[in-house]
């Protein structure tokens, strides 16, 4: 994906409100030299960032005529107003290494066994994975294959097939669980007692 940016000049807080006031978004650019303070535009922006690939692959920024490899590394929204209010990104080559969480993809859970036989929901543990890698070698995501879950078993991040290069960082448990399939609730019956019986006077019988 590739966007413009533009050489921001003016800093401090009041020229970034007057920024974003003019529809655009301040920002900065670091990593492979001395960090350089940005503007993009603000709607441009905001739909870029509603797509997957543009917080997680290689983006090409084109400022100054010039164009570079960068990696989005934050974002900054307004609590409550649809507003981007500052976003980083990093300058990257063949050669940087990079750690970043990366969206996980999920396919043929509904040929797996638990769900067609046993009538199993999917449980997605975890929706994205922390991995290391070369620049080069980011992937966009990384796919869950689940048509081989069964009852009772869960599929683990040892059990994902990551791409050339591409090593998992995990903190606590060596190999935590990507997705376990669970058992249907059985359903209760309520048995709701009737009334006494009234006899002929209207009135409720005795017990």
């Amino acid at each position: 994906m590739k966007f413009t940016a533009f050489e921001r000049k003016l800093q401090g807080t009041g020229a970034s409100r007057r920024l974003r006031l003019s529809g655009k978004v301040p920002g900065i650019v670091f990593g492979a030299g001395e960090p350089t303070n940005i503007e993009l535009d603000h709607n441009a922006l905001f739909h870029a960032l509603k797509k997957e690939a543009f917080h997680s692959t290689i983006l090409e920024m084109e400022l100054n005529g010039k164009v570079d490899q960068v990696l989005l590394r934050d974002v900054q929204y307004h609590p409550y107003k649809p507003l981007v209010l500052h976003v980083d990104f990093q300058r990257v080559d063949d050669t940087t290494k990079i750690t970043k969480k990366i969206p996980l993809h999920f396919k043929g859970e509904a040929d797996s066994v638990a769900v067609k036989n046993d009538k199993c929901t999917v449980d997605h543990v975890i929706t994205e994975l922390n991995i290391t890698c070369l620049a080069r070698q980011l992937p966009e995501f990384i796919e869950v294959d689940l048509s081989g879950l069964t009852l009772g078993h869960s599929l683990h991040v040892n059990d994902l097939t990551l791409p050339a290069g591409v090593k998992v960082v995990v903190h606590g448990k060596p190999n935590p669980a990507v997705a376990t399939a669970v058992a249907p609730k059985a359903e209760e019956i309520v048995v709701v007692a009737a009334p006494a019986a009234d006899d002929k006077t209207g009135k409720k019988g005795k017990k």
